[in-house]
C-alpha cells in the first residue's frame, strides 16, 4: 500500500484516512530500540495534534527515556502490554488495552516506554504540535532541539534540529566580533 500525499494548508479539511491504506516507518536501533509507526495525524492534515499509530515488538523500546519542553503528549494502548516506566520509577505505569496516559511538558514527565509482555505493544502517540520544541534526554546528558518543524513532523521543514550536549553552553558574547579592530 502506497502513502497518499500529506494534504496541504489549503485543502479542504476535514480529511479521513484509514490506517489500513498507509504503509508503517520501521526503525531499529541496536538490540534495544525498534519500533513501526504510521503518522496519521500528518496524514490526515493536522496542524496542531500529532497522532501517530506504533507498534512496538516484545522486549523492545521506541524511544530513549526523555521529556518535552515545550510539547505535551498522551498515549493510549490498543492491544499489547507493557510498562511506562519513570525517571526514579515511582510513577511507573502498566500498559494494556484501554490505558490512558497523559504526558505533560517538564522533568517530573521524563518517561521510556518497554513492551515487556509477549506480543506487540500497539498504541496511540498524540502530541500538541508547538514549535519550537526541546527534548532533554536525562539517562545521556543531552538536549534535543526542532525549530521550524517540531518532533514528528517534516523533518525538511525544520530550520534548525541538532543534539546537543546539556553542558555545551558557551556565554552570550562568545564568538561575536565585540570590537571594530
Amino acid at each position: 500500500m502506497a502513502d497518499s500525499p500529506t494534504p496541504t494548508a489549503d485543502e479542504p479539511s476535514p480529511r479521513a484516512i484509514d490506517e489500513h491504506d498507509h504503509d508503517w516507518v520501521e526503525a531499529e536501533t541496536g538490540d534495544r530500540f525498534a519500533f513501526r509507526r504510521k503518522q496519521l495525524g500528518a496524514l490526515a492534515g493536522g496542524r496542531d495534534i500529532g497522532c501517530s499509530l506504533y507498534e512496538v515488538p516484545p522486549g523492545k523500546r521506541p524511544w530513549p527515556t526523555h521529556y518535552h519542553e515545550g510539547n505535551e503528549e498522551a498515549v493510549y494502548v490498543l492491544s499489547g502490554t507493557g510498562t511506562l516506566h519513570t525517571r526514579e520509577g515511582a510513577a511507573d505505569c502498566s500498559l494494556s488495552p484501554g490505558t490512558y496516559v497523559a504526558l505533560p511538558t517538564g522533568e517530573e514527565f521524563a518517561r521510556q516506554i518497554e513492551n515487556d509482555g509477549d506480543e506487540p505493544l500497539r498504541y496511540l502517540a498524540i502530541s500538541t504540535m508547538n514549535d519550537p520544541d526541546v527534548a532533554v534526554y536525562p539517562d545521556s546528558d543531552k538536549v534535543g532541539v526542532f525549530c521550524g518543524a517540531p518532533p514528528g513532523s517534516d523533518k525538511d521543514a525544520r530550520t534548525l534540529h541538532g543534539y546537543f550536549p546539556r553542558g555545551a553552553a558557551v556565554g552570550y558574547w562568545d564568538g561575536e566580533q565585540t570590537s571594530d579592530e
